[in-house]
């Protein structure tokens, strides 16, 4: 290398590391859509998708190109500038939070010492972009679907942030490998009450169902995009999968040991576990239904993050005084642990019995 063009250096591995995410987002949200059409097919006992290619393999392609095709409109009297700019801030927090997703021991882009951080931090960004495309749409369903987001983003981020300290409490550490790493036992395993806390705070962070609430069609007909289309709607639909891409892995890597399992390749056994992971978002789709606002809010405050403080304190207790017991009777304790709380708490907090105050 010349003298002085180091910097060159550090540029090309950037471009070819953005390159190489997004080829891999994109590739892995047309597989999202497709499987996700034949699985809730599966569910409602009908075919899908089964016109375009084998299985219907192809019918994400065709639905992406009619979007792009779509005329690109905009609200005369919004704001021009902030919507356009509104679907780049939700699409480039996603591709941001894959460049510590460890795939594999050494199939990383960068391995931060503070991973878990970043991950919260970059993430958190999305819900500033929905926002501004309601406020920028000069439409009340879209602007009432933005305020929506901001309550229930600050709510369910709570309970998932304390989840994830009890993971870093047991590791040790806020690198995203040194927690894959760590377990010998899957987290799932250890930390039980803290894998649903957080399952279930990143579905709502994901607007999936049953927290779909910014896009409750009776309520307010498509929600904060409802003023978009062509391209800038295509980038909030990739940036919704690609969430659900982002927070599988998360999800994959924090609880359920990351790339490590027996004869498959690391990277195979991640993406086994990344689809497993989404199978159960597919799923809780087909079956729950979407909660009420009241419910909602009830379920984070009442519900989650109670919830969440007490297995913050079971975990930290553990850390400090039972680390010398083996995993596997840990594993029972936090079992019956997390059994108990839940079977108390659903005495003290329903949500069907009538309505949840808030």
């Amino acid at each position: 290398m010349w003298p002085g063009w180091e910097w060159l250096a550090y540029v090309i591995a950037a471009i070819v590391g953005v390159v190489i995410i997004l080829g891999f987002l994109l590739i892995m949200v047309l597989v999202f859509i497709w499987f996700e059409r034949r699985l809730l097919g599966r569910f409602q006992i009908r075919l899908g998708p089964n016109r375009l290619g084998p299985e219907g393999i192809f019918q994400p392609i065709a639905t992406a190109v009619k979007i792009l095709l779509k005329e690109d409109i905009v609200p005369a009297k919004g704001d021009k500038v902030l919507h356009w700019l509104a679907p780049v801030i939700v699409f480039v927090p996603v591709l941001l939070i894959f460049a510590v997703v460890p795939f594999g021991q050494r199939a990383i882009l960068t391995d931060l010492n503070v991973g878990i951080v970043y991950v919260v931090a970059i993430s958190s960004i999305s819900a500033v972009g929905v926002y501004t495309a309601g406020w920028a749409s000069n439409n009340k369903y879209a602007l009432i679907s933005a305020l929506r987001t901001v309550a229930q983003m600050v709510s369910y981020e709570l309970p998932v942030v304390l989840s994830i300290i009890g993971v870093v409490l047991m590791v040790g550490s806020l690198s995203m490998t040194e927690i894959v790493e760590s377990q010998n036992i899957p987290f799932i395993l250890l930390q039980p009450l803290g894998f649903v806390i957080f399952f279930l705070g990143t579905l709502a962070e994901m607007n999936r169902s049953p927290f779909d609430l910014l896009e409750a069609d009776s309520e307010i007909v498509a929600g904060y995009h409802i003023e978009y289309s062509g391209m800038k709607f295509a980038m909030f639909f990739l940036g919704e999968y690609g969430h659900a891409l982002a927070y599988s892995c998360i999800v994959a890597t924090l609880y359920l040991g990351g790339w490590q399992g027996p004869l498959l390749p690391p990277i195979i056994w991640f993406l086994i576990k990344v689809i497993a992971v989404f199978s159960v978002i597919v799923w809780m789709r087909a079956t729950l239904p979407r909660l009420r606002v009241d419910q909602l809010m009830g379920f984070a405050w009442k519900g989650l993050l109670p919830m969440a403080v007490i297995n913050l304190f079971i975990i930290a207790a553990e850390v400090l005084w039972l680390s010398e017991i083996t995993p596997w009777l840990m594993v029972a304790v936090n079992f019956v642990f997390a059994g108990v709380l839940v079977l108390l708490w659903s005495k003290l907090f329903t949500l069907g019995g009538g309505r949840v105050e808030v």
